[in-house]
């Protein structure tokens, strides 16, 4: 029963599943749902909430009368303040379980189509240490837990390099090791911090728009490449010299060492020039013999050995006889594209990113691939008849759209087109469903595939294959 206060108790509620982004799922005693961003479907816990709406509530457990079976001890120290692994604390099989789930009942629920069996969910083999880029930020107001802030202990050393908070843009939480990317990757972001500290170079505030270390980027790849960027705010030539220096002398295997100088108010840096300091101004991903020339400003998958067999599983899909003219939309730096190439006659992607374009157009060349051409522009306006006049109308479609899904022109010119088959690619189910409702009447879905991109995340990829009625 609720104990009345402007913030609401439920008392030993059981936790029944695990709903959108990450967030598990009760039913308080009025019946409204309530949204718990700590809990595990089938622990019994008491939910202090935070939020009320007109059909549920968001709230935290504070104990629990018992916990969930499914439930396994988080290997990071930083689990329950990092927002980066949310499932953490649940057994991979059960993430894997849930996150099937949420896709079928989001093409069910949303996109209302008749539906194949969905195939098993593709797991990941590596659950820890996948991610081949990363992304720290330093600060000098680090975030403090609520201990610290009620003890009378005065924190002098506020510097921090680690990940934003969740819903904290000016705090950063300090990160001694991190399980998402593999060594050196720790060994890297725990040198740079004591070696600035040690230089006495000051860290990034964002609120003061002042001190002159920004952020931390580092990037590895499967053929043992290594890219490590250092952003500053201001250009300080002395001070820079000596901490790439020293990064450079600490880890030889560094083959591409970059810097940025960012004085403007976001830390995003694709605005910005990238200076290489020493090595290569890139480094390589290799793919069943594909070479992907990857700069600091390249989209590449996160997860490189998932990615893998994200792409095979889209080209089993296409069914390339080695007679089809592909169109690859939302072609980012072709790395699709080329992928498939050897199986069709041509392939040609659109990307509305120019450099993105400019990288796939190299990488092609660098892999000897005459049959896929690259073109940039806005998909919804470049994707019209005289681009399918001038390039011919493709049997296959191959579409990767960003999270937000395909705009509803390139829907209907979709439509229009009539190719035989459609591979849709989505890191958003929910809007992959709208999507296909949206196709429905041309298009039966004939395949569906799940495959787990990011473990330890409620993230999932979906593809699904859509053949012409």
């Amino acid at each position: 029963m609720a104990r009345r206060n402007k913030r609401q108790i439920f008392d030993n509620i059981e936790v029944l599943d695990a709903g959108a982004k990450g967030k598990a799922v009760a039913k308080a005693p009025d019946g409204r749902v309530v949204f718990i961003d700590n809990a595990v479907p089938g622990d019994v816990a008491t939910v202090q909430t935070h939020k009320k709406r007109k059909g549920y509530y968001e709230g935290s457990a504070t104990s629990f009368s018992s916990l969930s079976e499914k439930r396994v001890e988080p290997v990071c120290r930083h689990f329950g303040n990092c927002g980066g692994c949310k499932w953490q604390h649940m057994g991979y099989e059960h993430q894997l379980y849930y996150k099937q789930k949420e896709v079928a009942n989001n093409l069910k629920r949303i996109g209302k189509v008749d539906l194949p069996e969905i195939s098993p969910i593709l797991g990941a083999n590596q659950q820890y240490f996948y991610r081949n880029k990363m992304e720290f930020s330093f600060s000098d107001s680090k975030w403090l837990t609520p201990e610290q802030i009620k003890s009378d202990r005065i924190i002098e050393d506020r510097d921090a390099l680690g990940f934003h908070m969740p819903g904290m843009w000016d705090k950063i939480l300090d990160i001694e090791k991190c399980h998402l990317q593999r060594d050196p990757s720790n060994a890297i972001r725990n040198y740079v911090k004591l070696k600035a500290k040690e230089l006495n170079l000051s860290f990034f505030n964002p609120r003061k728009q002042e001190g002159l270390l920004r952020t931390l980027m580092i990037r590895t790849s499967t053929t043992g490449d290594l890219m490590v960027l250092v952003q500053f705010f201001y250009d300080d030539p002395n001070a820079r010299e000596v901490l790439l220096d020293a990064i450079a002398n600490e880890f030889s295997e560094i083959t591409s060492l970059l810097y940025v100088v960012n004085d403007k108010g976001n830390d995003t840096i694709y605005d910005q020039e990238v200076i290489c300091y020493r090595g290569n101004d890139h480094i390589f991903e290799e793919m069943e013999g594909l070479r992907f020339k990857i700069n600091a400003k390249s989209f590449y998958q996160t997860n490189s050995e998932q990615a893998y067999e994200l792409y095979k599983i889209t080209r089993e899909f296409a069914n390339l006889s080695g007679q089809e003219l592909v169109y690859d939309l939302y072609t980012g730096t072709g790395t699709i594209a080329q992928f498939v190439s050897k199986k069709a006659k041509k392939v040609v992607g659109i990307e509305a990113v120019p450099d993105a374009i400019i990288a796939a157009k190299e990488n092609a060349s660098l892999n000897g691939i005459d049959n896929a051409e690259f073109y940039v522009g806005d998909m919804k306006k470049v994707f019209n008849e005289d681009f399918i006049a001038t390039h011919g109308r493709p049997d296959v479609v191959i579409t990767d759209p960003p999270r937000d899904g395909m705009h509803r022109d390139v829907v209907t010119q979709l439509l229009s087109l009539a190719p035989s088959r459609i591979v849709y690619v989505s890191c958003n189910s929910a809007t992959q469903a709208r999507d296909l409702a949206l196709l429905d009447e041309a298009y039966t879905v004939t395949k569906v595939q799940p495959v787990d991109m990011f473990p330890q995340t409620f993230h999932t990829e979906n593809i699904v294959l859509l053949e012409k009625r």
